[in-house]
């Protein structure tokens, strides 16, 4: 599937490998989507689409911790163990992003699958005691999906988490971004990275983007405005109040750093929101994570514990990549997008690709082949 930088988006900075957030070393990211019923169809049961993605920030096997932090730009939406980042400064265990009601569901999934998969040392309860408290994200999806059947259960949640990997990562329609809208076209989950030279060594910072906010004449890409002339449709959305959805964020960086200057580099991904137009709208809730993988606590340990990090004046070149990261991502989760019938005769049209390059190159923005 074709991604911006394919197609000729000029989007500035030099990507990781994959291009993503599994680019950071040791993240694993890992989705279980749900697609099932058709409109049409009501024989074939409920119009399910939905699901939920798994962020390992140290891999599967991690029994310790990230230094992180968080920042809300506007807070219509939940975060499960904000207050216990708040008062420790670190991410224990994995991060789930899925739909609003199925946030319970993931929180307690991610608690068992955490004493699970512990093994012996889960029965250790300075282990699993910083796991009880797991981060849960969400965006809203019921638009496409019969959201309040609820038919997100726990093993799905097991499965994204036992599924995830490093590597390229699966964008558009997947995970908890199945069901998600942006900008009028159907979204969902997009990622991006940026190698980080900085003077004192070589880092990788990555994005990942639960893409679901925006207003169609608010889209803006490479600075382009076209949202106000791209000529698709807008989705058909039948006994649905218009709305400005949600959007997740989740920053990885292996530089060094403090939680308070996690969260520092979480404010930023605001101003990436800011390239594509986002308005931060009183209806959405833009919430935004990032952590460091350079930084490990193990709860319970009976030890001084220390944590490195870059002189916080110094950080410029990472609040760049994380500006440039979130945009890039976002504009990713809108070219894999696709068209999506869904529940109650909603339907919901994919960004034009070709369209969209006609339109910047008007402009004097595409790239050459």
């Amino acid at each position: 599937m074709p991604r911006a930088r394919d197609l000729g988006v000029p989007l500035g900075g030099r990507p990781g490998r994959f291009n993503a957030l599994s680019d950071v070393p040791g993240v694993q990211v890992g989705h279980r989507t749900l697609i099932s019923g058709s409109p049409d169809d009501p024989t074939q049961g409920p119009v399910i689409r939905t699901g939920v993605t798994a962020i390992h920030p140290a891999g599967r096997e991690a029994l310790y911790g990230v230094a992180g932090g968080r920042f809300v730009l506007n807070g219509m939406g939940e975060m499960t163990g904000a207050a216990f980042l708040d008062e420790y400064g670190v991410v224990y265990g994995p991060v789930l992003i899925t739909n609003t009601v199925s946030v319970g569901t993931v929180r307690d999934a991610a608690i068992a699958w955490s004493r699970e998969r512990s093994g012996e040392a889960g029965s250790d309860p300075s282990v699993l005691r910083g796991r009880t408290k797991p981060i849960v994200l969400e965006t809203w999806d019921g638009v496409l999906n019969d959201v309040y059947g609820q038919h997100l259960v726990a093993g799905d949640a097991w499965r994204a988490l036992d599924d995830a990997h490093g590597g390229p990562l699966d964008e558009g329609s997947v995970g908890g971004g199945t069901g998600t809208i942006a900008f009028g076209f159907k979204a969902g989950i997009g990622t991006a990275s940026r190698m980080v030279e900085h003077r004192l060594g070589r880092f990788v910072l990555g994005a990942l983007v639960q893409a679901n906010f925006g207003r169609r004449d608010q889209l803006l890409v490479a600075g382009i405005p076209v949202g106000r002339e791209l000529t698709t449709p807008l989705p058909t959305v039948p006994d649905q109040p218009a709305g400005d959805g949600s959007i997740v964020v989740v920053l990885a960086t292996d530089a060094p750093l403090l939680p308070s200057q996690a969260t520092a580099l979480a404010k930023r991904a605001s101003l990436g929101l800011g390239r594509v137009g986002s308005i931060a709208a009183s209806s959405s809730g833009d919430i935004f994570l990032a952590f460091s993988t350079a930084n490990h606590s193990r709860y319970g340990d009976d030890a001084l514990r220390t944590f490195h990090a870059l002189p916080t004046e110094s950080l410029d070149p990472l609040y760049q990549a994380a500006v440039e990261t979130v945009e890039e991502a976002i504009v990713n989760a809108l070219i894999a997008g696709r068209a999506m019938s869904g529940n109650a005769g909603a339907f919901v049209p994919a960004l034009p690709h070709h369209e969209l390059l006609a339109l910047l190159a008007r402009y004097g923005r595409a790239q050459p082949d």
